[in-house]
């Protein structure tokens, strides 16, 4: 899907080819690469640039993924999605100077409440590396709940590593949205 979304301080936007420099840049950084599990550490220009081909229009919703841009910094990060065994999965990385700012809990909160809009999936999947604390405190936020623990292969450490499994169901997005502050 080619979508676009607005947050007070964001833009979520379809990926493009000039993205690859500042995608390599962050994701050459083994603090960022070594929270994820699909990126290989070092990470290169020419990793960015493959990625970046796979990117179309038309995959649908549980395959479409936002860059994330900051103004007056350009491409900062990404949020998206991937089909997994058990249904969709969203996924995200910021680079290490945006850290701390609540821009990725923004983007992933932007990106939910379209996907949710978008989908008829009843649930969506998610889950940390177990020393990740600050993006298992952004699921939490937003209403995921652990539902298990596994081991996920971590390209960038070249290991299985303890993960903890997450979810966040549509009814507790709903009722998570319809709460008065």
């Amino acid at each position: 899907m080619n979508v676009t979304l607005q947050t007070p301080r964001l833009l979520l936007r379809p990926a493009e080819l000039g993205d690859a420099e500042p995608i390599a840049r962050y994701l050459n950084d083994f603090d960022v690469a070594g929270n994820l599990a699909r990126v290989p550490y070092p990470y290169h220009l020419s990793d960015a640039k493959a990625w970046l081909r796979t990117r179309r229009p038309n995959l649908p919703a549980e395959d479409t993924n936002f860059s994330i841009e900051l103004p007056g910094h350009g491409l900062v990060g990404h949020v998206g999605f991937h089909l997994g065994r058990q249904g969709p999965i969203i996924g995200y990385w910021l680079g290490k100077p945006f850290w701390g700012r609540g821009i990725m809990s923004e983007a992933v909160e932007a990106s939910l409440e379209w996907f949710f809009r978008a989908t008829p999936a009843p649930v969506v999947y998610s889950g940390v590396f177990h020393f990740n604390a600050a993006s298992l405190a952004i699921q939490t936020k937003l209403g995921f709940t652990e539902i298990g623990r596994s081991t996920l292969l971590c390209l960038a450490r070249g290991a299985e590593v303890a993960h903890i499994d997450t979810q966040l169901t549509r009814s507790v997005w709903k009722a998570r949205k319809n709460e008065v502050p």
